[in-house]
Order: C-alpha cells, then sequence, then structure tokens
C-alpha cells in the first residue's frame, strides 16, 4: 500500500498488533477496515471522531477507538478527529450547546426569574470561598442540565453528518478532477 507523505508517521495494523502493550487486544484491531484511507473510511472516521470528540468529555480517543472498531471505520482518524475539542473550542462550544438546548427546550430560566437566576452572581460573590466551589458547580449542572445535553447531542450529531457528507463530496470532486486531467494528457497526447 503507498503511503503519502502526510500518513507516513501514522503507525500500520502490523506494528500495532506487535505492539507488546496492545497484544491482547490485537484480535480487535487487525481488520482491514481500520487502516484503509479510502472514502468510505475515512468519511465514518471523521463522523465518528466528531461525534465522540464533542459528546463524550473524557477519554474521547479510548471512545472514539472502540467506534472507529465497531463501526469498522478508519481508526487513526477517528482517535485524530476527536481533538476537535480542546481547550481553546470547548468555552464556545458549551455556550452555543446550552444556547441551542434552551432555544429548543424553550425553559429560559433566566428571564423567568428560576433558581438559577443569580448562578453566576452566586459563583463571583463567593469566589473567595473554596469550600462552596463544588456545590456551586453542582447547583450551576443541575440547573442547566437538560439544556446543555440536548444542544450538545445536537451539535455532535449534527457535525458528524457534516463531517461526513463533506468528505464524500470533497473526495468525489477531486476524484473527478484526477479523472478530468487525466483525459485531457490524453487527448493532448
Amino acid at each position: 500500500m503507498r503511503r503519502s507523505r502526510f500518513f507516513k508517521h501514522i503507525p500500520t495494523s502490523q506494528s500495532i498488533q506487535e505492539n507488546r502493550f496492545l497484544k491482547p487486544f490485537s484480535c480487535y484491531l487487525h481488520h482491514h477496515f481500520l487502516w484503509q484511507f479510502n472514502r468510505r473510511g475515512v468519511a465514518g472516521g471523521l463522523a465518528v471522531g466528531l461525534f465522540v470528540g464533542i459528546l463524550i468529555p473524557f477519554a474521547q480517543i479510548l471512545f472514539g477507538t472502540i467506534g472507529a472498531i465497531l463501526v469498522r471505520v478508519n481508526l487513526p482518524v477517528a482517535a485524530f478527529a476527536t481533538f476537535v475539542t480542546n481547550p481553546f473550542t470547548v468555552p464556545p462550544l458549551y455556550y452555543a450547546a446550552y444556547r441551542l438546548g434552551n432555544f429548543l427546550i424553550g425553559s429560559d430560566q433566566v428571564a423567568a426569574g428560576a433558581p438559577g437566576t443569580g448562578m453566576f452572581d452566586k459563583v463571583v460573590n463567593e469566589q473567595g470561598e473554596v469550600s462552596h466551589w463544588f456545590d456551586n458547580l453542582i447547583a450551576w449542572v443541575q440547573t442547566v442540565g437538560p439544556e446543555f445535553m440536548a444542544g450538545l447531542a445536537i451539535i455532535a450529531v449534527v457535525s458528524a453528518l457534516a463531517g461526513y457528507v463533506m468528505v464524500n463530496v470533497v473526495w468525489h470532486l477531486q476524484a473527478r478532477y484526477r479523472w478530468h486531467k487525466r483525459s485531457s494528457r490524453k487527448l493532448a497526447d
């Protein structure tokens, strides 16, 4: 299999199976779909990685790998795509998820004067009291939990579908461009 310069540092199936730490899991990592860079594998791997990376806040590479094994899509792409969430993207992503969930569920608690109204003020005013931070965090999660999870699930599904479609469209356009270039070169000869 010919590997491009970009993918030369990605481990092969054989190197994974020979790794002494991954030896117990080699029976799950031998399927050829996990290592092929074709349209189906890359598009599916991106979709799995985006979905897991957005929806699950911890052990994303592990869950992305498990998802790639279950769906039998490209494992390195799925693991790499989980890096969509990082310290720079999480705050705007989580804020957008809360706002989307709040819009869809329709329970704007701040405007209605519900218990979560002064949560930001409470956290700011009690920031010096370290003993109350966990209580404040639990109260905040209980206040925004349903809206946040609904928005996060919708963003995860939409981004996974968009990634899958985007890879398929780009792959198709690139194949058409190469085919057109090849046919025009043959006509010139």
